[in-house]
């Protein structure tokens, strides 16, 4: 059923870092050194891109190759790739620049500072068709925070707890602060390039939201939607599986957008959704799977992790007609045992250090890689389906 799924492809921001869980930047030098490496702002973090495949095993592969050359070119040098979405270990206080010169990320650092000091795993979905890209959009917009309370990775921040799950969330800097439900892609435009014009935006990369449309020539020529709010989900199979939910959902509303968009089946205003769907993605950062939501059908509360288990539920005919079930399987063990911010919050409450946490986790991910790396190069393709 590949020909039936959607292109997709992945932005990767890691960490850098010693095994120690201790931050080492090394951004410009690694990018200048690799093919397909680019930097962020800041030197501590870079990002890598996979091209749109649409099939899960092909991603998976993509997802590991950059890894392998990175590691073995950080490997003589100490340093290791680091799980988690901040400074978990410092330090956030200070700007450590990848490209001095460049003028753009001045104005980054000078409106910003160290609360773009981020990594996360940016989602891309292909459609090309506006309708059902606006109806996707205004979907994942309204259930980003389910993304967000599979994905938080982000507990710490200077070698502290910070009581929340998703600090990365709260600290990133929204822009613009209020964003509408689109209507259609005429109502995009507009809003687009009269937030240019009013300077609430520096260009049009600068709308950093939860999911907005992406394409070559924004916001006129688009092909996909981008899921901006995930934290990093640093283990390959994880991620194949949130984006399998999120694909299922677009899969949905593109066979019955009477039953799934919400600008048709919901009981609340296009301006109720937005300011719902905001305050779902801050509770969501607070207490991922365990927090209360509202539903976006009718504003209910209801539990993160109970939302989940009944759209997985709701989904699982679908994920076999499109062989898509064992992708999405590791998100049975995800809501069983807690994401990853939950289970080092857990290790934390019972005594252990940030630093020992921190160490174990990048060396299970570094394992972890090179078991998936061996697998892959059997006969897996059974094992993702399509």
């Amino acid at each position: 059923m590949e020909e039936a799924l959607l292109l997709k492809g992945f932005e990767v921001e890691m960490y850098t870092g010693r095994p120690d869980g201790q931050v080492v930047g090394c951004a410009a030098e690694a990018a200048a050194a690799l093919a397909d490496f680019v930097t962020e702002p800041d030197n501590r973090n870079l990002e890598y891109t996979t091209p749109p495949q649409a099939s899960y095993r092909t991603q998976l592969g993509l997802l590991l190759e950059p890894r392998r050359r990175l590691r073995a070119w950080l490997a003589p040098r100490g340093l290791t790739l680091l799980p988690g979405s901040t400074l978990s270990l410092g330090d956030s206080h200070r700007f450590e620049r990848s490209a001095p010169e460049n003028p753009y990320h001045d104005t980054i650092e000078q409106a910003y500072g160290t609360r773009v000091v981020t990594a996360s795993v940016h989602i891309n979905l292909g459609l090309k068709a506006m309708d059902p890209l606006f109806a996707g959009l205004r979907l994942l917009r309204c259930e980003a925070a389910l993304l967000l309370a599979l994905s938080a990775s982000s507990p710490f921040l200077d070698g502290e707890s910070c009581g929340v799950h998703s600090q990365r969330w709260l600290q990133f800097p929204l822009t613009p602060p209020q964003v509408p439900l689109f209507s259609d892609h005429k109502h995009y435009i507009t809003w687009m390039e009269e937030q240019l014009q009013a300077g609430a935006m520096f260009n049009v990369r600068h709308l950093w939201t939860s999911v907005r449309p992406n394409g070559d020539d924004r916001p006129h020529d688009l092909n996909r939607l981008e899921l901006r709010i995930c934290d990093l989900i640093a283990d390959p199979l994880d991620l194949l599986a949130v984006t399998a939910f999120a694909e299922l959902r677009l899969q949905q509303i593109l066979r019955e957008p009477e039953r799934h968009d919400p600008l048709i089946c919901s009981r609340l205003s296009p301006a109720e959704l937005a300011a719902l769907a905001d305050a779902n993605d801050r509770a969501a950062a607070r207490s991922s799977l365990e927090s209360t939501l509202c539903h976006w059908r009718d504003g209910r509360p209801i539990e993160a992790r109970q939302w989940l288990e009944q759209e997985l539920q709701a989904l699982a005919p679908l994920a076999d007609e499109l062989g898509l079930a064992t992708a999405l399987q590791p998100l049975e063990t995800l809501l069983e045992r807690g994401n990853q911010a939950m289970q080092w919050l857990k290790r934390h409450r019972r005594g252990e250090a940030i630093t020992s946490i921190l160490t174990s986790a990048a060396a299970e991910l570094a394992e972890r890689e090179e078991r998936l790396t061996a697998w892959l190069a059997t006969d897996a393709s059974h094992a993702l389906g399509s």
